[in-house]
């Protein structure tokens, strides 16, 4: 699941790009693809419909969960085969309308498998889960990467999307052999309540409240900003790193060999190896321990950029800020998941997935101009800071938690 899940990303991104430049798109015009993405960041807002709409046979057939997943799976093979065949020279319009269809067919495959994950695994089990979301997660990301770009080298872009497609037409199997997650009862409207209005009302209202009743207006506040900071040190370095390379003098081949492969190599490890403290630590310990792994890992970029064009150091780099990176994400996501009221997940974990997406996306757009501002020093410096805020509120989380904890009777405590 998480392969399907990060196979359409580059195919919308990095991948696409590189065909635009290729036909003589101008470079402004290629900005504005950035805003493909936006569709990862709003997916909340269409979240309610996938968590509680049956779909006409197959839900019948499958359940809720798969019936939606098979639907969109196959739609979005067909929209990725699709925009393959697209000719940017011949018309970008078409292009780029194809393009935020795969986004957001894309996101709401995001909003199923996050759903299908947190309700499937239980509880002690979500960092081991997590982990392996991760590494399905940027293999898809090589794969759509990497290696569509071979693949388009040697054989055209219409073959190359068409066997990306044909990727994510395998995770079709993978759906089918899973087993549906249990459903959670239905609440029973209250007397004098339609049941349409009521509908409505569960599928689009009581999501957001359950969370905020749960944790409290105050505690959820400061739970959703600390889903926005979390990664964004992370998510500003690394919208200039390629840019970073450039300037050290770093050719496409030694960026290919040690950035795209080993770095790889080094994310995957990382995943695991958050998955581990996970389990062994618990939620919020190892989010603080992985994020001062992320704030520390930055710091790496600032000896890369004194040494120059050093593949030594290079390597070295990538390797400690991949491990840390991969460790974050992994408790990220297991914490993500935690969130989630079992009755809701398809929409809390949309919401608090697309604010997380907002770092990455809206947030990061402002990198270069701070880059511009400080220099390569001293945003390094600034990205490191950056992962001050989201630490802190770390502690202000488990603080609140305990306190609420004390609060209940002994008696009542689960």
């Amino acid at each position: 699941m998480g392969f399907a899940s990060g196979l359409p990303l580059a195919l919308t991104g990095g991948t696409l790009t590189m065909r635009l430049a290729e036909a003589g798109v101008e470079v402004a015009a290629i900005g504005f693809f950035a805003w493909v993405g936006l569709a990862y960041g709003w997916k909340f807002l269409w979240s309610p419909l996938v968590d509680r709409a049956p779909l006409p046979l197959l839900t019948r057939l499958l359940g809720r969960r798969r019936g939606w997943l098979l639907a969109t799976q196959l739609l979005l093979a067909a929209a990725i085969f699709v925009l393959g065949l697209a000719d940017p020279a011949a018309g970008l319009t078409r292009v780029a309308v194809l393009a935020v269809l795969v986004a957001f067919l894309s996101a709401t495959q995001d909003i199923v498998i996050d759903a299908f994950r947190v309700e499937l695994v239980s509880a002690d089990r979500q960092g081991a889960a997590a982990a392996m979301l991760v590494i399905g997660y940027r293999l898809a990301m090589f794969a759509s990467g990497a290696g569509a770009l071979v693949l388009a080298e040697w054989y055209g872009w219409e073959l190359a999307y068409g066997a990306m497609a044909a990727l994510l037409l395998a995770a079709v199997l993978v759906t089918l052999a899973l087993p549906e997650p249990a459903a959670p009862a239905e609440p029973s409207p209250p007397s004098g309540r339609r049941g349409l209005a009521f509908r409505l009302e569960q599928a689009v209202v009581a999501p957001f409240a359950e969370f905020f009743t749960r944790n409290g207006t105050a505690s959820a506040v400061v739970i959703l900003l600390f889903v926005v900071l979390y990664k964004l040190g992370d998510a500003l370095l690394g919208a200039l790193t390629s840019p970073l390379y450039v300037t050290l003098g770093f050719a496409k081949t030694e960026v290919a060999a040690i950035v795209k492969s080993w770095g790889l190599v080094a994310v995957l490890v990382g995943g695991l190896l958050g998955g581990l403290v996970v389990r062994r630590l618990g939620l919020l310990p190892a989010l603080w321990l992985c994020g001062l792994a992320q704030m520390a890992s930055n710091l790496m970029f600032l000896l890369l950029y004194t040494a120059g064009h050093d593949l030594v150091v290079l390597g070295a780099t990538i390797t400690i800020e991949n491990l840390a990176g991969g460790m974050g994400t992994t408790a990220f996501v297991a914490y993500l998941s935690s969130l989630c009221n079992v009755t809701y997940t398809a929409t809390q974990y949309a919401l608090l997935s697309s604010l997380m997406a907002q770092a990455r996306t809206f947030l990061a757009g402002f990198a270069g101009l701070f880059q511009a501002v400080l220099g390569w020093p001293g945003f390094i410096l600034l990205t490191t800071v950056a992962a001050l805020p989201g630490l802190a509120l770390i502690r202000l989380i488990d603080r609140r938690a305990r306190a609420a904890e004390r609060a209940v009777p002994a008696g009542q405590r689960a």
